[in-house]
This record gives C-alpha cells, sequence and structure tokens, in this order.
C-alpha cells in the first residue's frame, strides 16, 4: 500500500456508543497466518473471531468483507489470595499459531494465564447409532434387533472453540506479550522483569530466559515493555525496554540471555534533554519486519525502523505525532503520555503504520518517504467510503479541514492495529470500535 488515502472502509463492528462500557473496549487485534481470521480481544476478557467472506462475482464490493465468525469468553476475573490483588480479564495479546490441520489455533492472554484455544468446524452429525436413540440416551438392549451402519448427515455449521492448554503461575508481573516461535513447537510470553519459553505441549513449567530483577527492588531502572520472535531463526528474539533500547539475544548463547547479543541504542541530545525525556523515549512495541532483516519500535512520539546489522542508529526515524512535544505537560496530568502504541507492517515491509490521537492513524511509505494521516470514525466507516487524510496545525493559520491541535480529542486513540499479511487490508481499534479498511485501487501493491 502507497500511504496514499485511497482506503475503502471494508466492515466496521461498532457497538453503540451509548452503549459502551469498559469491557467493550478492544485492547488486541491479530490477523491470523493467512489473513482470512481476524481475532480481537477486550477489557472483559471476551475473544471475537471474524471470518472473510469469499469473492463473489456477482457482489465484487463485498470481497474481503469479515463478518463475526465466532465469539467465546476466554479469561474471567481472578482474585489472587495470597497477595489480595485481583486480576482482571482483560486480554492483553493473542496470537495465533501456524495452521497444521482443519483446525485452528490462538493463544490468549490476560495478566497473568495463557490459554491456548482450538477452534474447529462442524457441518455434518452421525445419526443411526445400534444402541442410542435420537436424543441420545442409551437403549434397551433388548429392543435391538438388528444393526445399521450410522452415516453422517448435513447440519448447519457449528464453530466450536475449546481450551486445550491452560499455562498458569508462569508470571510474577503483568505479562505484556506472547510470540510463537517460528519453530512451531514454542512460544515466549514477557513481563515487566522476565521472559519465559514454553512448549505448547507442556503446561506445568517453562523456562526462564531473562531475568533483568535486581537483587534490590530499589535498584529497578527499567522495564521489559515488548519482546518477539525472529520470524526465521528460531534461537533469535528481541525485547524492548522503558530506557528505550532494543536487545536481541541468541539462545545458542546461553540458557539465561541476561546479556544481550546486540544492543539498539539511539544516543541522547543534550540539547534535547527534559523532565520528559525518559517517559517518551521508552519503547511500546517492537516488531520484526517480515524478511528479518529489520526491527520496527515505537515511542511515544515517533517510530523508528532499526537494520539488524547496524546498531548505532536507527536506519529511519519517523515522526508520528511531533506537533504534541509542547502538549508534554497536560499529557503527562492526564496520564495520555503512558499510552502504548502499536505498530505494523505492511506485507512487503514497505509501509509502516501506527496510531495516534483524536482515532487518527499514521502510516509511511519506506520507499517515497511520503506519509499520511487517516481517521478511523464513524463517517469513513460507510461501505465504499474513500478516507480523506487528516491534518493537524499548530499555529493559528490553518486551512479549511485541517484540526488545530488544542481541539484534538485524547480519550480517542488508536493503541491498536494490524495489517493483513499479504494484503492492504487493515484493522483499526477505536476504543470499543472495530474498523477494517482496503485499498482498492491499489490492491495488487503490496
Amino acid at each position: 500500500m502507497q500511504a496514499s488515502p485511497h482506503c475503502h472502509a471494508n466492515v466496521s463492528q461498532p457497538s453503540s456508543e451509548e452503549s459502551t462500557s469498559g469491557a467493550d473496549i478492544i485492547s488486541t487485534v491479530e490477523f491470523n497466518h493467512t489473513g482470512d481470521l481476524l481475532a480481537t480481544g477486550d477489557k472483559g476478557g471476551r475473544v471475537v473471531i471474524f471470518q472473510r467472506e469469499p469473492e463473489s462475482k456477482n457482489e465484487p464490493y463485498n470481497q474481503g468483507e469479515y463478518n463475526v465468525y465466532s465469539t467465546f469468553q476466554s479469561h474471567e476475573p481472578e482474585f489472587d489470595y495470597l497477595k489480595s490483588l485481583e486480576i482482571e480479564e482483560k486480554i492483553n495479546k493473542i496470537k495465533w499459531l501456524p495452521q497444521q490441520n482443519a483446525a485452528h489455533a490462538l493463544l490468549s492472554t490476560n495478566d497473568k494465564t495463557i490459554k491456548l484455544w482450538k477452534i474447529t468446524e462442524r457441518d455434518k452429525k452421525p445419526e443411526g447409532y445400534n444402541l442410542k436413540d435420537e436424543e441420545g440416551k442409551l437403549k434397551d438392549l433388548s429392543t435391538v434387533t438388528s444393526l445399521q451402519v450410522p452415516v453422517l448427515k448435513p447440519m448447519d455449521l457449528m464453530v466450536e472453540v475449546s481450551p486445550r492448554r491452560i499455562f498458569a503461575n508462569g508470571h510474577t508481573y503483568h505479562v505484556n506479550s506472547i510470540s510463537v516461535n517460528s519453530d512451531c513447537e514454542t512460544y515466549m510470553s514477557a513481563d515487566d522483569l522476565r521472559i519465559n519459553l514454553w512448549h505448547l505441549a507442556i503446561t506445568d513449567r517453562s523456562f526462564n530466559i531473562v531475568d533483568i530483577k535486581p537483587a534490590n527492588m530499589e535498584d529497578l531502572t527499567e522495564v521489559i515493555t515488548a519482546s518477539e520472535f525472529h520470524p526465521h531463526h528460531c534461537n533469535l528474539f528481541v525485547y524492548s525496554s522503558s530506557k528505550g533500547s532494543l536487545k536481541l539475544c541468541d539462545m545458542r548463547a546461553s540458557a539465561l540471555c541476561d546479556k544481550h547479543f546486540k544492543l539498539f541504542e539511539e544516543p541522547e541530545d543534550p540539547s534535547n534533554r527534559s523532565f520528559f525525556s525518559e517517559i517518551i523515549s521508552s519503547v511500546s512495541d517492537v516488531k520484526f519486519s517480515h524478511s528479518g532483516r529489520y526491527m520496527l519500535a515505537r515511542d511515544y512520539l515517533t517510530v523508528k525502523v532499526w537494520d539488524l546489522n547496524m546498531e548505532t542508529k536507527p536506519v529511519e526515524i519517523y515522526q508520528v505525532h511531533d506537533y504534541l512535544r509542547s502538549k508534554l505537560c497536560s499529557l503527562y496530568e492526564n496520564d495520555c503520555i503512558f499510552d502504548k502504541f502499536e505498530c505494523a507492517w505492511n506485507g512487503s515491509d514497505s509501509v509502516i503504520m501506527t496510531g495516534a490521537y483524536n482515532n487518527f492513524f499514521r502510516m509511511f511509505d519506506r520507499n517515497t518517504k511520503r506519509d499520511v494521516t487517516l481517521e478511523a470514525s464513524r463517517e469513513s466507516s460507510k461501505p465504499r467510503a474513500i478516507l480523506k487524510p487528516r491534518r493537524v496545525c499548530i499555529g493559528s493559520k490553518r486551512k479549511k479541514d485541517d484540526i488545530s491541535v488544542d481541539s484534538l480529542d485524547f480519550t480517542k486513540k488508536i493503541l491498536h492495529t494490524a495489517w493483513h499479511p499479504t494484503e492492504n487490508i487493515i484493522a483499526i481499534a477505536a476504543t470499543n470500535n472495530l474498523y477494517i479498511f482496503q485499498d482498492k485501487m491499489n490492491s495488487e501493491m503490496h
């Protein structure tokens, strides 16, 4: 996708503004490996899976429309009696496992417990049992006078979601990331101070691969904010810190990867030093490119592209909303400065996307260096509506459609975004609304 406004609203699944409750707020969005399924998690512990409709020659505009496929309750609120702490049900992350058979599988996690779910379809049911009647009750054996072969009869499609594994008691602190390894056998989970490696078939133990907890908690200077496995090399993973650094680790070097293999950190410019420097430099999300050559890191004001072969400085820096630099004091007072924005690559790693305030999201074309600000709103969610670029101005001089930085709504924020793995389809979570946009004009350009 070029950084252009030719995005057509594909489908929106908003709940009504009036009935918005905290439980409806979307907390994570994730496409599966083919892009045919899209999962969202919310603060109420629910997971909603959308399925892409097959193309129809009669209705070309319905191509790529996503409709609800299955909804299930993944997590419930719990209480830790030892620590007198309530564990909320909010889904922090969802990750799909590569499909091995007709069933689909995904991992979902709240602050403490990770669960593996299996999603299967049933469109046939067996009939004609010898020992059971139509209601499934056992027959009186004396009434069975002949034997028959049971047959499978068609039935309405049923989607069944069942819990296969529960990975509990692995984390003392809040889980912020899960990532499935390219070996398709293991995955890792990260909290503020530790990263654990799990085998998908083993629930009662995990291996601690990173532990940055100091002997004395008063000496704590940084926390882990995100982590991800390399897409091709099962021994490599990266984690980001609240100090703004990325640490690449190699599990072949040692079992405990406290000593990183590479450190990606930009030296601080003393002239830009301020009270807020440490807060805004904290990395909220890190993503490997599909090629595995680059890493994308989002901090509060920028998104940076790092080359794995160059640790000294990022190869590209994009300003997401530099106009907020003068507003940091008020953003600190209303806690917005601690918002954790995610970032995403398109299928060919040529365009990057990340969210902002006022329901704006930003796209940056790495080849042309063009960027665009778009808005996810009710008006733009009508089918085949074309998104118009938006512009934020700082001074008093502004053009007709410009929006002043003083009139931005900081309660409307796009923290969670996802990009289809191969096509120009994006999913945007705006509070309790899910927007899916498709670039119809440049659909052949990834």
